[in-house]
């Protein structure tokens, strides 16, 4: 799955049906919100609620600030 996939537009979170960021190189989506993320297996998303796996709070804060910084680098224009 790619960043710009139109599927990411439309894709949301089992549990609290709000939307989910794409993460990379690990290949997952993840709800900062409910601190879940969720394998793509394949490619296909793996959106069951039993497949969230609970992120602990060192990494929930890097995978925010990795989330920040490839969002910023998207917009950067030269």
């Amino acid at each position: 799955m790619k960043p710009d996939d139109p599927l990411l537009n439309i894709l949301a979170c089992p549990l609290d049906k709000g939307p989910l960021a794409l993460l990379h190189p690990d290949e997952a989506l993840y709800n900062p919100r409910l601190r879940l993320r969720y394998p793509i297996l394949d490619g296909i998303p793996q959106l069951l609620p039993s497949s969230g796996e609970r992120v602990g709070a060192e990494e929930h804060l890097l995978l925010l600030a990795g989330h920040s910084a490839a969002a910023a680098a998207a917009r950067w224009e030269p």
